[in-house]
């Protein structure tokens, strides 16, 4: 860890592991893929991919990874999630399995599967409060088995909601302290604006140490 680079970990028990890893590489970053407590001991900050949530969970507690994985997150650890790594950083989940835990960290209810099955896949273009007014071009998300954000605590803020269609208004990007979090899909884009907030947000914490 440290040296100014940060490393950061990519949860690899199951998703979109490659992707993230490519693009934080692009933007400056090493990374580590995550299976073992003591692979997360060594990162700077962690991505939680997309995938099934469900599935993640389960593998989680099969690898011993839960309870690490949480104290890390408490004891201040920027951590990125994408779709269901945005479930996995709800502290309050609607249209779980029985029994399914997360990691917790964001004070936000998610709705799982919000926007449809696998076929009601979309893409939309989204603003990001922080990422995309200096280029003022929007980003083009990628929505899978999407989750969305159904209510926030005080300390979150929103990042970016759905802008057109049926669901316009709904909660789609949100970052709480050291933790961020989309509902979509920015490692099957080609661009890296999330990415690199995040790395810089990680960096950010190393400097305050």
């Amino acid at each position: 860890m440290g040296e100014g680079v940060p490393t950061i970990g990519v949860l690899a028990l199951q998703g979109d592991v490659r992707e993230h890893a490519r693009a934080l590489e692009a933007c400056g970053a090493r990374t580590v893929p995550v299976r073992r407590a003591a692979e997360l001991d060594r990162v700077d900050g962690l991505v939680i991919p997309g995938g099934e949530s469900t599935t993640m969970w389960k593998l989680a507690r099969a690898f011993e990874l839960m309870e690490p994985l949480r104290k890390r997150v408490e004891a201040g650890m920027p951590a990125y999630g994408s779709c269901a790594g945005m479930i996995m950083l709800a502290d309050r989940v609607r249209d779980g399995v029985e029994g399914q835990e997360t990691i917790g960290g964001i004070d936000m209810t998610v709705r799982r599967n919000a926007f449809g099955r696998q076929v009601d896949s979309f893409e939309a273009d989204v603003h990001l409060t922080g990422l995309t007014e200096a280029s003022r071009e929007p980003f083009r998300a990628v929505f899978i088995r999407a989750p969305w954000v159904e209510a926030v605590g005080e300390g979150v803020e929103i990042l970016g909601r759905v802008e057109s269609g049926e669901e316009t208004g709904r909660i789609v990007a949100v970052r709480q302290g050291r933790l961020m979090a989309t509902a979509f899909h920015p490692e099957l884009t080609g661009d890296f604006r999330v990415h690199r907030y995040f790395a810089e947000l990680v960096r950010q914490a190393m400097e305050e140490g």
